[in-house]
């Protein structure tokens, strides 16, 4: 194997100024749009999705690309902050101080097998680091390799065609080659999106390094939705199709899944005049029909069909479980399953119920209403991507308030009336929460802010003028903002 991760390292990619850097990755954007007829083929072939989800996710990677081209482009994520000398200063005088971030180097990334596009060798994580200037060695998933080469091969092009290095983006293979990847001194960072056990794995090499270094990883989550009883009232029959679609879109392989979602027992006096359709089947009941419509859709590879297969039987298997809707494993095509039970169940088998299931399949739990649902799920619930609340309109109770702070306390994206699965490419965006669904609960793989996790700051403490780098100059050559705390400034501050 050629030195892939020197030719990264020599590629000295933060040595260009942003908005060259912002040209090569709309660059990578015209490029993929442009080959979308060529690749989509390549992607269906060796995932067994859709087309029109597969188009969608390219849009969504080229967007995504752009959207860091804009933040490269504006500069703003150098956080420039210059102290001018101040010989005054209240606590003694004040050294001209200076300070931006810099690009950590080359980073590793882990690419994705659920989605071949946005969270693999173009992903947020190799988006992100290219816009901080980091050159990126993308580890690619054996579920797609001839698409991974593929897709490195047009982007390092559009790349070189702006005149910056095409190794600033490569690509290997194999579980061998990514560790001895991570084990290499010249990595200096590395984004991993998978299961927990592999992301464990990986992150204590990370950190058992010589020089221990940063290790973004997404793993598991479980994602709860918890249904109050006036949405129940509201619209019971737009929750369950909802729940259903959320739940089976790409045949339940996607980190935000809805895994858990809590409903109450007993149907509210005033659902029949709210026109809610709830009836002796109950919540699951209504969404019964749309999981079994939903047919059998193939699993990404078999190392997902066998996890799934046996995590579906661990759920079939746990005493006081009710299946609603069996679904079946059949080689790699998977249909939807879904199971019902209560809360006391689940917190009697917390250890079989709580753990993901990767593939279609989603356990309603009941639960009283007014009983204190916070205090039990701060016992049972852990960390996750995202969660939800349904509430009915204008509601608001101390209830409400606790089950919303509890939820927001163990995820890191809570959203109101609608489902976790759909993460929207936005600066606002946060894709990250507590352990075990991502290995560090400060940082986020989408949204803007996951150019944060490639920069470290530092300080020039009273550096010729003829040395500092372009952003810390006074006449600002890159034209990035500059924030400057003025002499004189100190002596007022706290006055508000």
């Amino acid at each position: 194997m050629t030195d892939v991760i020197g030719a990264a390292a020599a590629a000295d990619f933060g040595a260009f100024p942003p908005h060259e850097r912002a040209r090569a990755l709309v660059a990578v954007a015209d490029a993929l749009d442009a080959a979308a007829d060529e690749l989509i083929p390549v992607a269906q072939a060796e995932t067994g999705l859709a087309e029109g989800r597969l188009r969608g996710e390219l849009k969504r990677t080229t967007v995504q690309l752009r959207l860091f081209a804009s933040v490269a482009a504006a500069g703003e994520f150098l956080d420039v902050r210059i102290d001018d000398a101040d010989p005054d200063f209240v606590l003694g005088p004040r050294p001209d101080l200076r300070r931006y971030r810099v690009p950590l180097g080359p980073v590793l990334n882990f690419a994705a097998s659920n989605f071949p596009f946005a969270f693999s060798v173009l992903g947020g994580d190799t988006a992100s680091a290219l816009a901080a200037g980091c050159p990126v060695v993308v580890k690619a998933h054996p579920g797609h390799p001839k698409l991974s080469d593929r897709t490195a091969e047009i982007a390092r092009a559009a790349i070189a065609s702006t005149g910056l290095p095409a190794d600033a983006l490569t690509v290997i293979h194999g579980q061998e080659e990514g560790v001895a990847a991570l084990r290499d001194p010249r990595i200096t960072a590395a984004a991993f999106t998978g299961s927990v056990a592999g992301g464990r794995a990986l992150a204590r090499i990370a950190a058992e390094r010589e020089h221990p270094i940063p290790f973004y990883g997404e793993l598991g989550s479980i994602n709860p939705v918890v249904v109050t009883p006036a949405a129940l009232a509201e619209r019971a029959d737009q929750i369950a199709a909802g729940f259903a679609t959320s739940v089976t879109s790409s045949a339940g392989q996607l980190c935000t899944k809805p895994g858990l979602l809590f409903v109450p027992t007993a149907e509210p006096a005033s659902a029949h005049a709210a026109g809610s359709s709830v009836g002796a089947g109950g919540f699951a009941g209504l969404a019964a029909g749309a999981f079994e419509a939903a047919g059998p859709h193939r699993l990404l590879h078999p190392g997902i069909a066998e996890g799934y297969a046996r995590r579906r039987d661990e759920v079939l298997g746990t005493s006081g479980v009710t299946v609603v809707v069996a679904g079946e494993v059949a080689d790699l095509d998977a249909s939807p399953t879904l199971v019902e039970t209560d809360l006391a169940t689940l917190i009697e088998h917390r250890d079989t119920l709580l753990d993901e299931a990767f593939g279609p399949l989603s356990v309603v739990v009941r639960y009283e209403p007014g009983e204190a649902l916070a205090a039990e799920l701060a016992g049972l619930v852990e960390g996750s991507l995202a969660a939800g609340v349904h509430t009915g309109e204008g509601e608001d109770s101390p209830w409400l308030r606790d089950l919303v702070a509890l939820l927001s306390d163990r995820s890191g994206r809570l959203l109101f009336n609608g489902w976790p699965t759909g993460v929207a490419v936005t600066p606002a965006q946060q894709h990250g929460g507590p352990w075990p669904a991502t290995t560090n609960p400060t940082t986020t793989s989408v949204g803007t802010a996951a150019i944060d996790r490639f920069l470290r700051p530092v300080t020039y403490q009273d550096c010729p003028p003829e040395l500092l780098p372009e952003p810390l100059r006074d006449d600002n050559p890159w034209g990035v903002p500059q924030h400057r705390s003025r002499a004189g400034e100190s002596a007022h501050w706290g006055e508000i």
